[in-house]
């Protein structure tokens, strides 16, 4: 079996899990994108997962939990990296804007080579410190699975978006001390604690509103 098969069972499998139905293409894009990171890493250095089909595991799979959470049409990956979870989000919603945030150059080439080689229409990366980026428009969604805090998150972020606008972050364990220290000013509209398939640890999402 080759790496692309079984990726591509490895993905088949957890979208079950997650009762996901996306579309063969959609599904080849998916794992092509694995492979671009898994070619791309080893100059790069886009991630500290080496193995291919822990990639399907740890970065798809982990970023497409969040697909029957994830209203709004303008959303915003902010500390992206190499486009996580923006990037599978973006093939799972093709009609849903998605911009991918990251600072590092490395990190945008990367991402700009996968909108070309995917044939994505929905994805603008984007090359800026996040206090410095400005949308044309308030963004639906700010969405982070890296932020190192909540605090820190809506705070280089709070200006992307007016008063509709929603902060979704993905940690681990369930943040509540976190919450505590913005809860002045931001107030919790939602959480879901999610199952990743074949992932070991928790996942919470937590969703914010300014108050």
């Amino acid at each position: 079996m080759t790496i692309q098969q079984e990726l591509h069972t490895i993905l088949v499998s957890g979208l079950d899990a997650l009762s996901l139905d996306l579309s063969n293409k959609q599904q080849q894009q998916l794992v092509d994108y694995v492979l671009l990171m898994d070619k791309w890493n080893k100059a790069y250095n886009l991630t500290s997962v080496r193995d291919p089909k822990q990639m399907m595991v740890k970065h798809i799979l982990d970023s497409l939990a969040i697909v029957p959470f994830l209203d709004g049409d303008n959303i915003i990956d902010v500390g992206t990296g190499p486009g996580l979870p923006g990037m599978p989000l973006a093939i799972a919603f093709p009609d849903k804007s998605f911009t991918l945030l990251d600072s590092l150059g490395k990190r945008v080439r990367f991402m700009t080579q996968c909108v070309h080689t995917l044939g994505l229409t929905n994805v603008t990366p984007v090359q800026s410190r996040v206090e410095e980026h400005n949308g044309d428009t308030p963004y639906d969604i700010v969405l982070s699975r890296a932020f190192a805090s909540l605090k820190d998150m809506l705070h280089w972020c709070q200006h992307l978006v007016d008063s509709e606008g929603q902060f979704l972050a993905l940690k681990g364990q369930f943040p509540q001390d976190e919450i505590d220290e913005v809860s002045d000013h931001f107030h919790v509209s939602k959480t879901e604690n999610i199952t990743v398939p074949n992932l070991v640890g928790e996942r919470h999402l937590v969703w914010l509103k300014k108050k």
